[in-house]
């Protein structure tokens, strides 16, 4: 009987400390690094060219990314439902901190560029997500989901202004697209660990088309909008 009580008593204490135990975790802070080509992008002051060699500057660039999840060597994945605005104007919108990511090596990272369905049909909504961004179009209650504004001397829009405002979720002009990178020599999370992320500019306006401004200076409908999103699908890669 004695025996029966000890090993009982013994079980409810690992199953109790079993209960009790809990994981190491640490945090991972995304840094989001504006580019064009080789060059951190500068705004306003700055002239780039295209693929065809016609000169612009940028103004303005943000766009937001969400759903990020972090993928394990084990096929384990920690995932995060938030949706963040990056913001070449404002530094702090670059860092994205993730807490509470388990401890381990961590070889993929992947995220949405855009605002998913479910949120473009929620209405107006706050932080990130707030119309106060200027990234909401109240005239189709949905989400921009990048923007990039500047100027060229080709352009025929008024001021040669250069103004790409990309959304839009609904098939056949969803420009929703899923970026997937895999951390070379993986990553491993432990208290607190950095990834930067490298965002090319010049990648919007070539592969798979090329855009001549002078042709094609302005998308802020859907009309053309998948154009750019096809080639901002390759935008992002690991530094």
């Amino acid at each position: 009987m004695l025996k029966k009580i000890l090993y009982k008593t013994f079980c409810i204490a690992a199953l109790v400390a079993a209960m009790s135990f809990t994981a190491p975790t640490g945090s991972v802070t995304i840094t989001f690094n504006n580019y064009v080509g080789s060059s951190l992008l500068k705004l306003d002051n700055t002239t780039y060219k295209n693929e065809l060699g016609q000169t612009y500057t940028v103004s303005k660039f943000k766009y937001y990314v969400g759903n990020i999840h972090l993928k394990k060597s084990d096929g384990t994945e920690y995932v995060s439902d938030k949706y963040y605005l990056i913001n070449e104007e404002e530094a702090m919108s670059k860092q994205i901190t993730l807490t509470n990511v388990p401890e381990g090596n961590y070889t993929n990272v992947s995220f949405t560029l855009g605002v998913d369905s479910l949120h473009n049909c929620s209405g107006a909504q706050t932080d990130a997500l707030d119309p106060v961004n200027a990234m909401f179009w109240a005239w189709n209650t949905g989400y921009i989901f990048l923007k990039i504004e500047g100027k060229s001397p080709v352009s025929t829009q008024p001021g040669h202004l250069l103004e790409f405002h990309i959304g839009g979720y609904m098939q056949p002009n969803n420009c929703i697209r899923r970026i997937n990178l895999t951390i070379k020599n993986g990553m491993q999370v432990s208290n607190k660990t950095m990834l930067h992320i490298k965002a090319d500019v010049s990648e919007l306006f070539k592969t798979p088309t090329s855009i001549d401004f002078a042709k094609l200076s302005s998308v802020t409908d859907l009309h053309n909008a998948t154009t750019i999103a096809n080639n901002y699908a390759d935008m992002f890669s690991i530094q």
